[in-house]
């Protein structure tokens, strides 16, 4: 019934940005939060950034003062704002949502960060 739809990825140069969005569509209840992991190949799955319902924000020590995340409320749209690339961001990132009820995930979008 819930699905979100991720936009954004792409190929970027060292330095570069790259603005990732997820929409949320379908009977959703109170949402909790939204965020965004990442996993690049052989690794584990890691939290990038997270905004919860009263506006406080996660980040993962890596992207602090590069990546910012944001929320539109009445789009049920999250937004993550890349910026300074590295090669190390280089993953698939996966939009997450946090419900009263149950966890949701996107299908991934590819972040490849290369000269």
């Amino acid at each position: 019934q819930v699905q979100l739809v991720e936009s954004g990825g792409g190929l970027v140069q060292p330095g570069g940005s790259l603005r990732l969005s997820c929409t949320a569509s379908g009977s959703i209840s109170r949402i909790h939060s939204m965020g965004w992991y990442r996993q690049a190949p052989g690794k584990q799955r890691e939290l990038v950034a997270r905004i919860f319902s009263g506006g406080d924000t996660n980040y993962v020590d890596s992207v602090k003062g590069r990546f910012t995340i944001s929320r539109d409320n009445a789009k049920n749209t999250a937004y993550l704002q890349m910026n300074s690339l590295k090669p190390e961001d280089t993953a698939v990132y996966y939009c997450n949502l946090v419900s009263t009820f149950r966890t949701y995930w996107g299908q991934g979008t590819q972040v490849t960060v290369s000269s």
